[in-house]
C-alpha cells in the first residue's frame, strides 16, 4: 500500500485561500484525469467540500508523488504553488488512512461530529468509480471509511457533540435564541437545491417558517425540492420556486436567506442586499443571511451593512473553534485507531494473496506436468490407479505448502510485512506477470467486496 493524501482544509488554510482554491465538478474531473496521467499515481480520488480539498492517490514514489499532487492541486485550483504550499498537509500510508477515517467520523469537521461528510465521501467514491480512477486501494479505503463513520455515529454519542453546518449556522444567526422560536413565522429564501440547500430548506420548514422560496439555476431540481417540502405528511410549509435571476428581488420579502450554490461568482451582491435591507422599513429584525458556499455566494461587504446580519464559512470557523467537544470524541478516536490497524493488516495480507495464488497455481502446473510424464512412462496405468496417484501427489504438495502459505499471510498482516510477498516470489522464482495477472483478475471480479 502506497496511499498518499495531499490537501488543505479549514484547519490548515484561511477561508480566503480555501475560497480561491475551491474546485467545481468539472475541475475535479479534470484533476482526477490528470492525476492518473501523472507518472507516480496509479489511482486517484478527490474529496472536495465547503471547507476542504483533498487529493488521494496510490503512488509508487513518496517524494515524487507529493511534488506531483501538490502541483496538480495548484494548477487546477488556480492558486499558485508557491502560495498554496504553506497551507498543504501531507499524510502517507497508515497516517493517510487515519486521516480519512477521522474525517469520516466528523473529527476533522468544522463542526465536530457532523454527519454530512459521509455523503460527501460517498460522492467522492462514486466519482472515482465513474471515471475509473479508483482502483482496489481507494475503493477499499473509501468504502471502509464510510463503514467507520457509520459505526462512530451508531456506537457513540458523537452526534451530540456535532450537528450539521446548516443547524450550526442557523444557531449563529439566532444569536443564542432557540432556532425554532427565532425562525417561527419568518419567510425564508433558499438559494440552491443541492444537498446542503435541501437540508437548509427542510430544517427551516421544521423550525416553523411561514414560507420557503427556492431559487435554483435548474428549475426541475427546485420544483422537486418544493414537492418534497409540501408533500402530504411533510412539514406543511408553503413553498414555491423562483428563477435564480429573481433571487435579488426576493430579498425584500425574505427574513432569512440561506445560500449554497456551486457558482464561481457572487450570487448576491452588496448593492442588492443593501437595497433589500432599506426596503424592509424601520423597526424590523435584521435581514439574516447564511452563506454556506465555497467560494462564497454572498458579498462579504454585507457584514458592514446596517440592518443585515451575515454568517458565512469564515465566521462559522471562528465560532466552531470555541464550541465544546463531547466526551464521546475520545471513544470515536479509539474506534478510528482500531479500524486503521485492522485496515492496514487487511491490506498487507491482501497484498500477498496474489503471490500465494500464483504459487499454488505453479504447484498445480508442476503436478499436472509430472502426471503427464508418468502417463508417458506407464501408458497402461489404470484410471483408478492414475487418479489415486494424482490425488496422493496433490496432497503432498498441499501439505508442503499449507504451513508456509498460512504463516506468510499472518506475517504479511503485521507492520512491515509487505516484504514477505517479495521474498516468496524470489524463493520460488515466480513470474511477476503471473502475480500481476492474479491481481488484475481480483480487481475486476464483479463479486469482490
Amino acid at each position: 500500500m502506497s496511499l498518499l493524501v495531499v490537501g488543505l482544509s479549514h484547519r490548515s488554510a484561511p477561508v480566503s485561500v480555501l475560497e480561491r482554491a475551491a474546485l467545481d465538478p468539472d475541475a475535479q474531473t479534470k484533476l482526477l484525469q490528470d492525476t492518473l496521467a501523472a507518472e507516480p499515481a496509479a489511482e486517484g480520488a478527490v474529496l472536495a467540500t465547503c471547507n476542504r480539498i483533498e487529493l488521494y492517490a496510490d503512488v509508487d514514489k513518496f517524494h515524487a508523488g507529493v511534488a506531483e499532487l501538490s502541483t496538480l492541486l495548484a494548477q487546477h485550483s488556480g492558486v499558485g504553488l508557491e502560495e498554496l504550499t504553506p497551507y498543504l498537509y501531507v499524510h502517507y500510508e497508515d497516517r493517510a488512512v487515519h486521516h480519512l477515517f477521522s474525517v469520516a467520523c466528523g473529527l476533522d469537521s468544522m463542526v465536530v461530529g457532523e454527519g454530512q461528510i459521509l455523503g460527501q465521501i460517498k460522492d467522492a467514491l462514486a466519482r472515482g468509480q465513474e471515471l475509473h480512477t479508483a482502483g482496489r486501494l481507494l475503493n477499499d479505503l473509501f468504502q471502509q471509511a464510510l463503514r467507520v463513520g457509520k459505526r462512530a455515529h451508531s456506537e457513540t454519542g458523537i452526534d451530540r457533540a456535532g450537528q450539521s453546518l446548516v443547524t450550526f449556522g442557523l444557531e449563529q444567526l439566532a444569536a443564542g435564541a432557540e432556532v425554532e422560536r427565532w425562525a417561527h413565522g419568518k419567510r425564508a429564501l433558499v438559494i440552491g437545491a443541492g444537498s446542503m440547500s435541501s437540508l437548509a430548506a427542510a430544517t427551516l420548514a421544521r423550525a416553523g417558517v411561514a414560507e420557503v422560496v427556492i431559487a435554483n439555476r435548474t428549475a426541475e431540481r427546485a420544483s422537486r425540492l418544493v414537492q418534497i417540502l409540501t408533500e402530504p405528511g411533510g412539514t406543511g410549509v408553503a413553498a414555491r420556486t423562483v428563477a435564480m435571476a429573481d433571487a435579488p428581488a426576493e430579498l425584500t420579502r425574505a427574513d432569512v436567506v440561506v445560500s449554497c450554490t456551486g457558482a464561481t461568482g457572487l450570487v448576491l451582491k452588496a448593492a442588492d442586499i443593501e437595497a433589500a435591507a432599506q426596503g424592509r422599513g424601520p423597526g424590523v429584525a435584521p435581514l439574516a443571511l447564511l452563506d454556506l458556499a465555497m467560494p462564497r455566494d454572498i458579498d462579504a461587504a454585507a457584514h458592514r451593512l446596517p440592518g443585515v446580519r451575515l454568517v458565512d464559512i469564515e465566521s462559522l470557523a471562528e465560532a466552531a473553534a470555541d464550541a465544546p467537544m463531547a466526551a464521546d470524541v475520545d471513544r470515536v478516536r479509539a474506534i478510528v485507531g482500531a479500524e486503521v490497524a485492522t485496515f492496514g493488516a487487511a491490506q498487507r495480507a491482501a497484498h500477498i494473496t496474489p503471490t500465494v495464488v500464483a504459487l499454488r497455481t505453479m504447484a498445480a502446473d508442476v503436478v499436472a506436468s509430472e502426471m503427464a510424464r508418468l502417463e508417458g512412462r506407464l501408458p497402461g496405468l489404470a484410471d483408478k490407479e492414475r487418479a489415486e496417484i494424482t490425488q496422493t501427489v496433490r496432497r503432498v504438495v498441499d501439505k508442503l505448502l499449507h504451513a508456509p502459505t498460512v504463516r506468510v499471510k499472518q506475517l504479511a498482516g503485521e507492520p512491515g510485512g509487505a516484504g514477505y510477498a517479495d521474498a516468496l516470489r524470489t524463493l520460488f522464482d515466480l513470474d511477476p506477470e503471473t502475480v500481476a495477472a492474479v491481481s488484475r483478475a481480483d480487481v475486476n471480479d464483479p463479486n469482490r467486496g
